[in-house]
């Protein structure tokens, strides 16, 4: 994506809403529509073809989840991202958003400097949303029951570093920190991250790490401090 991101605002709060849009719009961020429900944010999605939508998730009607479950499910070409507005962080719907190929979450109290920035980093899909908020939501949700798990894959297709990069991923580290863990370049980390998501079929990190925690990879409460330590490659 190229120059300011253009967004959908979903929300059945007028307030919400137009407060959001403003803030939005005096940033330079280009808001495009604005939908009460799931069913209009659907339909703006198709019409005018955003580079992000913020999709509140309990509307009347057809609800956020559902929304986001279509508007990711491949029937529309080249889907924006959609990033859940939320009043409570450790919420199941926010983790079902999650499995269904949302990119993070936002409070509805966030600040207008965080909104602003947030917009930004999700429409370029590079790097995951308050990560360790992310983590404890997939703590408290998560299965390893393979059988039901929604974003199982097998991780036999990863090569052992690959494993070792998603391991450490699913705990929520910045690209940055990857790079200081493994003593890679931060273009390395961002190719092997690259590589985990089209091998797993996964649209972004916050896929990957529910699939850390959906396969075994990374435990609830676990530290991968000691796993990556020491493995150091010129990769």
């Amino acid at each position: 994506m190229t120059g300011a991101p253009r967004v959908v605002i979903a929300d059945d709060q007028a307030l919400v809403r137009t407060g959001f849009g403003m803030i939005l719009t005096a940033d330079g961020i280009d808001v495009v529509a604005e939908a009460a429900d799931g069913e209009e944010a659907v339909a703006a999605v198709e019409r005018t073809r955003p580079d992000l939508v913020l999709m509140d998730i309990r509307m009347p009607g057809l609800d956020g989840l559902e929304a986001t479950r279509r508007i990711l499910s491949g029937a529309i070409p080249d889907p924006p991202r959609v990033l859940i507005l939320t009043t409570y962080d450790l919420d199941r719907y926010v983790y079902a958003a999650l499995i269904a190929g949302a990119t993070g979450f936002l409070l509805k109290d966030v600040t207008p400097e965080h909104l602003v920035a947030a917009v930004r980093l999700a429409s370029t899909g590079d790097g995951l949303l308050a990560p360790a908020i992310t983590r404890r939501l997939v703590e408290r949700f998560v299965t390893q029951d393979t059988a039901t798990a929604a974003l199982h894959r097998d991780l036999a297709v990863l090569t052992p570093r690959e494993r070792q990069v998603l391991q450490c991923l699913g705990t929520g580290l910045s690209n940055a920190e990857l790079a200081a863990r493994f003593a890679l370049s931060e273009a390395t980390v961002k190719t092997h991250v690259a590589r985990i998501l089209s091998k797993l079929r996964l649209r972004d990190r916050a896929q990957a790490v529910v699939v850390a925690y959906e396969t075994g990879l990374v435990t609830p409460g676990g530290d991968t401090t000691g796993t990556a330590g020491g493995l150091h490659s010129q990769e």
